[in-house]
C-alpha cells in the first residue's frame, strides 16, 4: 500500500510540473498595465454585440446602447479605455470597458454596433485586433 501511495505522489508530482511549464492562451494576454499604457496588451479575434442585446444591463450595471464606443472584456476593469486596431485595415478605434466576455474560445473582446462600424469589421463579424491600454481605472 505505502509503495503505491508513493507512486501515486511521484505521478501527481510530475504532472504539476509538466502543467506548470505549459504555454498559456495563444492570444498573447499579459497582465494589465504590462508594458505601461499604448504597449500592445494582447492580439486575438474580436466580435461585436448582436442587436438583441440593446437596453440589456451589462455586467457593469449600465445599459447596452449600441450607440457609444463600449466593450466587453474578461478581466480588464471597469471604465479602462483601450484601442482596439484591426489588423486586417489598420483602423483604430477607442473604447470603454463596460461588460464582461466573450465567452467564446479565441475571441478577446466584443464591441458595440459604432466600435465594430468604425474598424469595418461589421460585414466579417469576427477579425482579429490588437488592444493596447489607453488607461486602466
Amino acid at each position: 500500500m505505502r509503495k503505491q501511495t508513493l507512486g501515486l505522489a511521484v505521478v501527481l508530482g510530475a504532472a504539476l510540473m509538466v502543467a506548470g511549464c505549459a504555454s498559456g492562451p495563444r492570444s498573447g494576454n499579459r497582465a494589465p498595465g504590462a508594458g505601461g499604457a499604448g504597449a500592445i496588451y494582447q492580439t486575438g479575434q474580436a466580435t461585436y454585440y448582436a442587436d438583441k442585446f440593446r437596453g440589456r444591463r451589462t455586467a457593469s450595471g449600465e445599459r447596452y446602447r449600441a450607440s457609444r464606443l463600449t466593450a466587453a472584456h474578461r478581466a480588464l476593469p471597469f471604465g479602462s479605455r483601450v484601442r482596439v486596431t484591426n489588423q486586417n485595415n489598420g483602423r483604430s478605434v477607442t473604447v470603454r470597458i463596460n461588460d464582461r466576455g466573450p465567452f467564446v474560445g479565441g475571441r478577446i473582446i466584443d464591441l458595440s454596433s459604432k466600435a465594430a462600424r468604425r474598424l469595418r469589421m461589421k460585414r466579417a463579424g469576427v477579425v482579429p485586433v490588437t488592444l493596447q491600454i489607453i488607461s486602466a481605472d
